[in-house]
């Protein structure tokens, strides 16, 4: 149920830092959140063209999206968490990368031919 996703302008990294990052990302939105791991979705693009500050320099934008509420210590924590892993995978500043975070009700989220 939990999803993050990485958009970024940097170019695509080697597919085994790919399922490192994405792997990365799983275990520790899963704890952030405390869900099962087993439910949690990663999703990573890149060389996207993107633009922050009027520049092209590396940028990224990160969306994490949870059923049920997401509270502000956990944004918080979150979004240090996160931009550190991002600015230590893919040399992308925390001044550079912009979190957004989604709770959504149970029945706006489908799975398995149903919802939540």
């Amino acid at each position: 149920m939990p999803l993050i996703k990485v958009q970024t302008s940097v170019p695509t990294p080697e597919k085994k830092q790919v399922e490192t990052l994405l792997k990365t990302l799983s275990a520790k939105l899963a704890g952030h959140l405390g869900k099962p791991e087993s439910y949690v979705m990663t999703a990573f693009e890149a060389e996207i063209p993107m633009t922050f500050g009027g520049t092209t320099d590396p940028v990224c934008y990160i969306y994490i999206k949870n059923i049920g509420q997401i509270t502000p210590s956990q944004t918080k924590s979150m979004s240090q968490d996160f931009c550190q892993i991002i600015q230590d995978e893919l040399g992308v500043p925390a001044k550079r990368t912009y979190l957004e975070f989604s709770p959504v009700e149970r029945h706006l989220w489908g799975w398995n031919s149903s919802t939540f």
